[in-house]
C-alpha cells in the first residue's frame, strides 16, 4: 500500500469546505448539506486515487472518470478541480452566475474537468456503466467512479444500471453512495426506505464494500483500495453525515439547499478552520 499524507489529504479537504461555504453564501442558492458529507470522498479521489488525470488535458483518453451523479452537490467538486488546477480558483466566486463556468448543475461543456453534465438524479449509474463498457470496447484501461446519494437510490434507473453491469460483468466500475440518511425534505427513512442496502446491492450482483465513517480520510482511502483490488462491479456505502464540519448544519435536511447568510458563513468558516462539527 502507499504512503499517503494523511495531514496533508484533510487539510485539503478542510479547504474544499471552506470553498463550499464561501461559494454558496455569495451564491445565496446552492447545496452545501451534501457537498460537505461528500468532501472526503472528492477530496481522496482528486488528490490521490484518481489515475491518469491531467489538469492541462481534461479530455485525457485513458483518464480515470468521475460521475457526480447527485450533480446539486457540485460546490464540492467544483471546488477539487479549482484546487487541482483545471482552472482558476477565482472562479468560484462566481457560482451560478449568469455567464459562469461553474452552474448550478455540472455542465461538461462550460467546466474543464467536468467528465459528465449531471444533476437528473438516478441517470449517473447508467451513465457510468456505459463508460466503462466503452472501455472494455476501446481496450483501455481507466475505471470509472460514480458517486450517488442515498435518496437517489429510490429512482428505479439506478437499479437498472446495477442489473446492466452485473449482466455485462462490468469490471471497471465503482460506485460511492454517500450515505447521510437525508434529502431535501427528512430522513430516507421517512421519505421512503432504501435498506437494507447491502443486500439489495448484493442481490443484483455488485461486490460490497461497507464503510463505518465517510468522513474519515483513513476509512475512505482504505475503501478506495480495496475496491481497485476487487473486481467488480463494486459499491462503497458510506455513513457519512449531512453538513459535516459545521455544526449547526450537521444532520439538518434543511441545509440540503440553503445558503448561509453573511453570520452563519462567519461562524461556519470560523469552525472549518478549526476542525469543527462534531
Amino acid at each position: 500500500m502507499k504512503t499517503r499524507d494523511i495531514p496533508a489529504l484533510e487539510a485539503m479537504c478542510s479547504q474544499l469546505r471552506q470553498d463550499v461555504i464561501a461559494m454558496v453564501s455569495k451564491a445565496g442558492s446552492g447545496h452545501p448539506g451534501g457537498s460537505l458529507s461528500a468532501a472526503e470522498y472528492v477530496t481522496a479521489l482528486y488528490f490521490d486515487s484518481l489515475e491518469n488525470i491531467d489538469p492541462k488535458n481534461p479530455r485525457k483518453y485513458d483518464r480515470d472518470r468521475f460521475v457526480l451523479s447527485k450533480g446539486h452537490c457540485c460546490p464540492i467538486l467544483y471546488s477539487a478541480l479549482a484546487r487541482k488546477g483545471y482552472f482558476d480558483v477565482s472562479n468560484l466566486t462566481k457560482l451560478r452566475e449568469y455567464g459562469s463556468i461553474l452552474q448550478g448543475h455540472p455542465d461538461m461543456n462550460k467546466t474543464p474537468g467536468v467528465d459528465i453534465s449531471s444533476g437528473s438524479l438516478g441517470n449517473g449509474l447508467a451513465v457510468g456503466v456505459g463508460m466503462a463498457l466503452s472501455a472494455r470496447m476501446k481496450k483501455l484501461n481507466y475505471r470509472v467512479y460514480v458517486m450517488m446519494g442515498d435518496g437517489e437510490l429510490q429512482e428505479g434507473m439506478v437499479w437498472e444500471a446495477a442489473m446492466c453491469a452485473a449482466h455485462h460483468k462490468v469490471k471497471n466500475i465503482i460506485a460511492i453512495v454517500d450515505c447521510n440518511n437525508l434529502q431535501i425534505n427528512g430522513t430516507i427513512d421517512e421519505i421512503m426506505s432504501v435498506e437494507p442496502l447491502p443486500d439489495k446491492w448484493r442481490a443484483f450482483g455488485w461486490k460490497v464494500i461497507h464503510v463505518a465513517d465517510g468522513n474519515d480520510m483513513e476509512q475512505v482511502l482504505a475503501s478506495l483500495d480495496q475496491a481497485k483490488n476487487t473486481e467488480g462491479p463494486v459499491v462503497i456505502l458510506a455513513k457519512t453525515v449531512k453538513g459535516k464540519g459545521v455544526s449547526f448544519m450537521e444532520n439538518v435536511a434543511a441545509w440540503h439547499g440553503q445558503a448561509p447568510n453573511a453570520k452563519q458563513e462567519e461562524q461556519a468558516l470560523a469552525e472549518l478552520k478549526m476542525g469543527g462539527g462534531q
